[in-house]
């Protein structure tokens, strides 16, 4: 009972480390692993001794084996098939020429520098080829690029890890083994894939037949049968080519996925939470495992073999594997810099560290050593910049200009040509023949056709816009539309307008789904304000002094209904207006004014043009009108900011 409790106790101790790392991480944005090592670390021997994954034994290896399946197979269900097309030629070489690059430099620097011999050098470069989604997806969540890159990083990082992993098993058998010869050696890697390759693709078929056709089961039964049927398939691939589990779990992934299950949202929820537990107490169990002073015994010139691998190799191999591709220098740069080490190898390389001190090898320790330290140095320097890196180049997602707008209304059209008033792209996307119709007249790129469809979202060119506004006048339709757009391609900016009091309002933050700013109550009327012509478009600034007194008298004519705001620009980038914006200095808001003056009266004044006129202000350039006038005393009468708002 003793030593049964002392078990329980190490596995309870790594899951609470491991979720109280990740929700530090969360806290401060920045990668998981950063903690969990860190947790790893302190909580082991070296340092506080309250951890001892030794004590687990074989029980080791095992929840490595099914964790390692579970994340790869989360990986594949993860892969955005849409845009694999459009990297395929530059993916295709990472994971072939690119392994390669970094199985021959990065067992060159390991002999020369950190002095192994070759043997356990090329060893040590087939366990840190792999990049692994356990680390880069966290990087990603947190350091927005734009899709490209995103999906290149992630591919890769999926794909290379059961090549790497099986690569690596070859190495080692090769060392085992050393009278394999070369053919010998490549035969073994491509049956490996291939049994795991035909595995992964019929099982994948059959769990995305059973999920699709199986209605009496519930969801959560269903997700729990893909769990099952995931262990299975890597246990039966295991069972005919040892190591072949890895390639069929990322195959299976891939397969479910692009089978269109109906629960596909749910169950790529389901295995993200799963592999998040399984990361979480992985990496603090192995990092718990490593002895310090071996990575010291390393000395100066295992950290010259990471820098090489990071500073050298791996540019080296994005240069060749990116040569062809339509990527610019900017997208090849932040792919030369990001490639931190996962689970995969730590898990493999701690694997490998047993089995050659069982087979009486000098040098398993000094690989895991290495490898841990390649994993941190990676992880520390490239993942805690990558935000910086990817703002200094200008390919954070966060940067990205222009608008797809679904709703052709007259504030929808509006808004479009606000944007490309400021040189940037629109496309406006409405199933109203008429709407369309407009929108074209107005010098609007169009779409007829639903915005649900995530086809005419790809070609309507979601993917590099910086915001994505549903505004039809249907509130309801318009958070699924975000809500889908946000699951689909996750734009940087998602904005919905929906009634104030919905029961969906309070999740829009866990959505990240905005609020627009205006109620959907309120759409029709402001729609009919500007078809009668009862509006002044505007412009204002907030400056100092007097900015609390503007922002206050601002906020008061938005509450009365009198003002609307539109777009915002704050520090040249132009957003739509939130629901619940705040308004800081020098800020600079679109607005619209309600004019209820009769026509007559405006054209005498001088605030409205001929019907000639009038059309030309539509289709033409908007006019830049003065800047709202604040009254000086707080009590000022709201009917006299509006009469000189009117007359400007």
């Amino acid at each position: 009972m003793e030593g049964s409790f002392q078990l329980t106790l190490q596995i309870v101790i790594a899951v609470l480390a491991g979720i109280t790392a990740q929700v530090t991480a969360e806290f401060f944005k920045v990668p998981s692993i950063v903690f969990l090592l860190l947790f790893g670390i302190l909580l082991g021997p070296d340092v506080l001794n309250l951890l001892y994954p030794h004590q687990l034994g074989v029980g080791l290896e095992v929840l490595v084996a099914l964790s390692v399946a579970i994340i790869l197979f989360e990986g594949g269900l993860s892969l955005e098939l849409r845009y694999l097309g459009k990297v395929s030629g530059s993916l295709q070489n990472l994971v072939t020429i690119g392994i390669l690059v970094t199985l021959i430099g990065g067992g060159m620097a390991a002999h020369w520098l950190a002095e192994f011999p070759w043997s356990i050098a090329f060893l040590y470069a087939a366990l840190v080829v792999v990049t692994g989604p356990t680390v880069i997806s966290p990087l990603l969540k947190q350091v927005s690029v734009d899709r490209q890159v995103a999906t290149l990083l992630e591919s890769e990082g999926v794909l290379i890890d059961p090549v790497g992993a099986i690569l690596a098993v070859v190495v080692l058998d090769t060392i085992l083994n050393s009278n394999a010869s070369p053919v010998e050696i490549f035969s073994s890697v491509l049956l490996r894939l291939g049994i795991g390759a035909i595995i992964g693709g019929l099982s994948g078929a059959l769990l995305g037949f059973i999920l699709k056709n199986t209605s009496f089961l519930s969801e959560d039964l269903k997700n729990l049968v893909v769990l099952a049927g995931v262990w299975g398939l890597f246990g039966l691939a295991q069972l005919s080519r040892g190591e072949s589990g890895l390639m069929a779990t990322v195959v299976a992934g891939i397969v479910v996925r692009a089978s269109s299950i109906p629960e596909e949202r749910l169950l790529r929820r389901f295995k993200e939470q799963l592999t998040v537990l399984c990361v979480s107490v992985l990496f603090v169990l192995l990092a718990a495992d490593l002895s310090i002073d071996s990575i010291f015994a390393l000395g100066w010139g295992s950290v010259f073999t990471v820098l090489i691998l990071m500073l050298v190799v791996r540019p080296i191999s994005v240069v060749l594997c990116t040569w062809n591709s339509d990527l610019h220098w900017r997208q090849k740069l932040f792919l030369a810099w990001i490639a931190p080490r996962g689970i995969v190898s730590a898990s493999v390389a701690s694997l490998f560290a047993i089995l050659l001190t069982e087979k009486g090898i000098n040098g398993g320790e000094s690989i895991k050593a290495l490898v841990f330290l390649t994993i941190m140095m990676t992880v520390f320097i490239q993942g805690l910049s990558a935000r910086w890196v990817a703002q200094a180049l200008k390919i954070s997602s966060i940067d990205a200009t222009g608008a797809v707008i679904v709703g052709g209304n007259d504030i929808g059209r509006l808004i479009g040509r606000l944007f490309q008033q400021e040189g940037e792209s629109v496309v406006l996307i409405d199933t109203d023949p008429e709407a369309c119709q407009q929108a074209e007249a107005e010098g609007l790129s169009v779409f007829q056709s639903s915005g649900l469809d995530p086809d005419v979202l790809e070609q309507a060119g979601i993917d590099s816009m910086g915001n994505f506004m549903a505004l039809t006048s249907n509130g309801e339709v318009n958070l699924v539309l975000a809500q889908r757009a946000v699951e689909e391609f996750k734009p940087p900016r998602v904005f919905a307008v929906f009634p104030s009091n919905t029961p969906n309002n309070s999740t829009t933050n866990k959505t990240k789904v905005n609020a627009a700013f205006i109620d959907q109550q309120l759409i029709k009327t402001w729609n009919q304000y500007l078809r009668e012509e009862q509006m002044k478009l505007g412009k204002t600034q907030f400056k100092e002094p007097g900015l609390s007194l503007q922002q206050a008298h601002f906020q008061s004519l938005i509450r009365s209904g009198e003002l609307l705001p539109l777009l915002i620009k704050r520090q040249g980038s132009l957003q739509v207006v939130k629901a619940t914006q705040d308004w800081q200095q020098d800020d600079e808001i679109i607005y619209l004014l309600h004019d209820p003056r009769p026509k007559l009266l405006k054209r005498l004044s001088g605030g409205i043009k001929s019907s000639k006129e009038l059309k030309e202000l539509v289709v033409g350039p908007l006019p830049e009108v003065e800047e709202v006038p604040i009254a000086s005393p707080v009590d000022e009468p709201r009917e006299n900011f509006c009469q000189q708002s009117v007359n400007s």
